[in-house]
């Protein structure tokens, strides 16, 4: 772990905890984040954990940026990851087909395995929710087995369903709501990812983990799907 502390802006620090992306920073970003929420209290405006950094917004009348810099340091002595905090463990259902995931034939051509083997391999691994970002309840995930990996599109879709679940590069995940994008699709859940009404709005959380499940066409539609096939929306 090497500790950097960027400025962002006059009242926002970014605290670089690694250089690279990798699941076992996780732990290491978990307790950061507890640590350093106690360690601002009520002068703590927003916290936004992601794959290697904290961003911490802080009130700027209370603190100084140079006692905003104090309380980094005093908070992460001697951090240790609590080896009994875990997020929660989501089970996505999701129907993958080609009129909902047409990237599917693409990463089965790419990887050179069978699109049954590219379903069955995406949905085998548990994936950790890395950070939230691009627009609300979107959770970006990882890491796809490198077979799978895939760079995003050329030319970005101008309207992606809400429940589309895609690949971008080693990242997996599902876009909680209608909008432009650009990753491989392979299919869609009927999970609401987003809700105004649910505590935090995103069903996922940073330090949180995901499962995805193939279901079929018809428990994919009970459980309130939207098969309307992709060039449709365009």
């Amino acid at each position: 772990m090497k500790l950097r502390v960027e400025v962002v802006a006059l009242d926002c620090l970014m605290v670089r905890l690694f250089d690279e992306i990798a699941e076992a920073n996780m732990p290491w970003m978990l307790a950061a984040s507890e640590s350093l929420r106690a360690a601002f209290a009520g002068h703590l405006i927003d916290l936004v954990p992601s794959y290697t950094t904290l961003m911490v917004h802080y009130d700027l009348i209370a603190l100084s940026p140079a006692q905003a810099r104090e309380l980094i340091a005093q908070a992460l002595i001697d951090l240790s990851p609590n080896a009994h905090a875990r997020g929660t463990c989501h089970v996505l259902p999701v129907w993958y087909d080609l009129s909902v995931g047409p990237e599917l034939r693409l990463l089965s051509q790419r990887s050179g395995l069978a699109v049954e083997e590219v379903i069955r391999r995406h949905s085998e691994r548990e994936y950790q929710v890395f950070a939230l970002g691009f627009a609300p309840g979107f959770a970006f995930m990882g890491l796809v087995e490198e077979v799978l990996a895939a760079p995003r599109l050329n030319t970005p879709r101008k309207k992606v369903a809400a429940g589309s679940v895609g690949i971008a590069e080693r990242q997996t995940a599902a876009y909680p709501v209608v909008s432009p994008g650009g990753w491989n699709l392979i299919g869609r859940t009927p999970a609401k990812l987003f809700d105004r009404n649910r505590d935090g709005y995103s069903l996922m959380q940073p330090g949180d983990t995901v499962r995805f499940e193939s279901v079929g066409h018809a428990e994919f539609i009970n459980l309130g799907g939207d098969d309307t096939p992709l060039e449709a929306l365009a």
